[in-house]
């Protein structure tokens, strides 16, 4: 499955379970650490642990391995190697504006030479 399409089995995965605001970033050819970023929102903090076990129980038959998740009651980031995911409560979110950051670097992508 190529880039997009594991981006788009993740955002599907949150949008079933109830998760709010997902957004999907391709960040290939950027100079970002990662080549996609998935930023969505939960409910509440129980409503975080479960989106993030949605994830294990969907994505893992998929092939996706992941390498390292760090929770918080606010925030969850997931990391899949190539993608990272990031499931964060409204208030986290709205402080840290992940969306600005990272649409900076879908700007900045380079062209293959």
């Amino acid at each position: 499955m190529d880039l997009n399409g594991r981006l788009d089995a993740i955002a599907k995965v949150l949008d079933q379970n109830k998760a709010e605001r997902i957004e999907k970033f391709n960040l290939e050819n950027s100079d970002y650490m990662v080549s996609g970023v998935v930023v969505a929102s939960a409910l509440a903090d129980r409503h975080l642990s479960a989106l993030l076990e949605y994830l294990k129980q969907a994505l893992k038959p998929l092939g996706e391995e992941f390498l390292h998740t760090d929770i918080s009651d606010e925030w969850a980031a997931i990391d899949l190697g190539d993608i990272l995911v990031h499931i964060m409560s409204e208030n986290a979110r709205d402080r840290y504006n992940l969306e600005a950051f990272l649409d900076e670097f879908k700007r900045r992508k380079t062209t293959a030479v």
